[in-house]
């Protein structure tokens, strides 16, 4: 295989990830490579709850389709947006090197306590709500910088919450009117994959693709994504696990916050792991 196709959202912070993974795949395959641009069904949908139409693969079903149907070789995602399944013939071939996996505050300038913070997101509402009791939420949708208009200068809100990694990448380190606090483990535990660029591909290359990608990476993410397949967690959900070398982070609307010890043998055997944890704390019977 001399050129590779990768099908993108058009959003630029997809368009960002996937130029990394393309200039990896590149120098370490020496391939070609070509980006497949494509608006998926949450793209289009802009004024749609994602929590109320359920969220599931709105942001990779046609990437995944395109896979299918031959027309790209590989699918880049944002890791927390796909789904805990992935549909026939399809796998994660592995991940890029995991960036900054925090959720970070932004607040509009010279305000302490948010009165209103938009965010659509089950898992972000509840566990913030507990740093900011009485806040109200409301919801915008939008690439990045449209979101921190909104808040800097439209005030639409008092603040948002937005990934750490996903401002890396699009070089954001401040904004007019803005103000940016990284949040702790123990405020928000990060959604499953977060911070992580996933590369999916059909079975029959998944090998291919994981022997140039990052092994530290897959090793934290398909942990985490274990307790995702478990609970069948979604987008309607308040649910969290990420897992640190030492530590798993688990947020679960119905019991709260946990932090469990992760041995090697955790991360060895990632489903009889994530079975025994949610037993454990009561999400399983």
């Amino acid at each position: 295989m001399t050129k590779l196709i990768l099908a993108t959202r058009k959003s630029p912070l997809a368009l960002a990830q996937t130029e990394m993974v393309a200039a990896h795949l590149r120098e370490h395959l020496g391939v070609e490579t070509e980006l497949l641009k494509i608006v998926t069904t949450g793209d289009r949908q802009t004024d749609w709850s994602l929590e109320n139409k359920g969220g599931k693969g709105l942001f990779t079903g046609e990437l995944e389709a395109a896979l299918q149907r031959g027309e790209a070789d590989v699918a880049v995602h944002s890791t927390k947006d796909l789904p805990g399944d992935m549909p026939p013939g399809l796998a994660v071939g592995g991940y890029m090197p995991r960036a900054d996996t925090r959720d970070m505050l932004v607040l509009r300038a010279g305000v302490e306590v948010p009165a209103t913070i938009a965010t659509g997101s089950p898992r972000r509402r509840l566990q913030i709500a507990a740093l900011f009791p009485g806040v109200v939420f409301t919801e915008i949708r939008g690439n990045v910088d449209t979101r921190l208009r909104k808040i800097g200068e439209q005030h639409v809100a008092d603040g948002s919450i937005l990934a750490a990694a996903g401002l890396q990448r699009l070089g954001i380190s401040a904004w007019p009117g803005i103000e940016f606090m990284p949040l702790t483990f123990e405020q928000m535990v990060p959604a499953v994959g977060q911070g992580a660029i996933g590369v999916q591909c059909r079975v029959d290359d998944a090998a291919k693709f994981a022997a140039v990608l990052d092994a530290a990476t897959a090793r934290t993410v398909t942990l985490e994504r274990a307790f995702q397949s478990a609970l069948g967690a979604g987008c309607h959900t308040a649910f969290a696990a990420h897992a640190t070398a030492t530590t798993m982070y688990l947020f679960h609307e119905t019991v709260g916050l946990h932090r469990l010890p992760l041995t090697e043998a955790d991360f060895s055997a990632p489903v009889a792991t994530a079975d025994r944890f949610l037993r454990q704390v009561g999400l399983l019977p």
